[in-house]
């Protein structure tokens, strides 16, 4: 699987080299690199594009070891809403384990999905340790040499708990958080993470995750609405339930992914499918926004770093789709 991955990246990059499109990033997923994840997020809230972003991480299982998927709301959304897109991802399975053994069974996914907090932090931004933290804990001691990536796609609570039980387990972890409305859901968790670990590796995207549907190449079928009615609609039960929930692209949570699959993921400064980040200055490895001006979208900071990819990671995403089609 790691050989045709790398001839697909090849081949990507002869086409866009040919077409004058810029060179895509060196590195991930994409180009045989494979990374830990747990994820993390808010999925079955009040914003149904978590969904969408997990349909999108779904049909790119194959390339990542998951290691979690945790219902980290708070309030709304709840493990169960995980459960429902993988009984869509269930019966899509036998089409995705055809086209590469690597994709994991429905049932390692399930047995792999925690309940996290279902309420902010109180002020110290830190409670009592959940069935999602603990789990975090338990995957960053294993035994293997690699990072445990954390995509966080709600509330950052069950990280900060986690931090907080185990502070050794820091220098294990690479964070990119969607933060934004995520964040004021939870700011007490959000601040004890920053000002008590700044060892902690962490993007915090507040702004530069909005690219994945601001601006960028939305001419003909890559438009939000045009690409979800012709490439998503009707692929599998995966696309049926990406439309169903939402009918155009939003999917502010799947930078995080794209940041892994296309990208040197260890130098957020550079270029990725998933955005280029500043150090902000409270940690050594801690990464934002770039406020530059060229890179803004309206009035979004570093957004141009993600939209300037849509064409690619659009069409890649279209050709995992084509997997599912009848």
């Amino acid at each position: 699987m790691k050989t045709t991955c790398v001839i697909l990246s090849n081949l990507l990059l002869t086409t866009s080299l040919l077409s004058g499109e810029p060179e895509p990033p060196r590195g991930g997923a994409l180009t045989g690199e494979r990374f830990r994840v747990i994820v993390s997020t808010d999925i079955g809230g009040s914003d149904p594009d978590d969904y969408q972003s997990l349909v999108h991480y779904l049909v790119y299982a194959d390339l990542f070891d998951t290691e979690g998927l945790i219902s980290s709301p708070p309030h709304a959304g709840r493990a169960s809403h995980i459960h429902e897109t993988l009984d869509a991802y269930a019966q899509d399975h036998p089409k995705l384990i055809a086209h590469s053994p690597r994709f994991p069974a429905a049932d390692a996914l399930r047995a792999v999905t925690k309940q996290g907090a279902i309420e902010p932090a109180p002020a110290a931004g830190w409670s009592e340790p959940t069935e999602g933290s603990r789990w975090i804990i338990e995957r960053a001691r294993a035994a293997d040499s690699r990072p445990l990536w954390i995509l966080v796609w709600g509330s950052i609570t069950d990280v900060a708990q986690a931090l907080h039980d185990a502070p050794e387990i820091t220098p294990r972890l690479r964070v990119y958080s969607i933060g934004s409305w995520n964040t004021r859901m939870d700011p007490a968790a959000r601040d004890y993470v920053v000002k008590h670990h700044p060892g902690l590796w962490l993007i915090e995207a507040d702004t530069t995750f909005r690219g994945m549907y601001v601006g960028g190449q939305q001419d003909g079928d890559l438009g939000n609405v045009a690409f979800v009615a012709r490439y998503v609609k009707g692929h599998g039960a995966l696309g049926d339930l990406f439309f169903a929930k939402k009918k155009d692209i939003k999917m502010g949570d799947t930078p995080s992914v794209l940041y892994l699959l296309r990208g040197r993921a260890e130098d957020p400064s550079g270029d990725s499918w998933g955005g280029a980040f500043v150090r902000r200055g409270t940690g050594p490895n801690h990464w934002s926004d770039d406020p530059a001006p060229a890179l803004r979208e309206k009035n979004h900071p570093g957004a141009r770093t993600v939209n300037r990819w849509r064409e690619a990671y659009l069409r890649d995403w279209q050709g995992r789709m084509e997997i599912l089609k009848p």
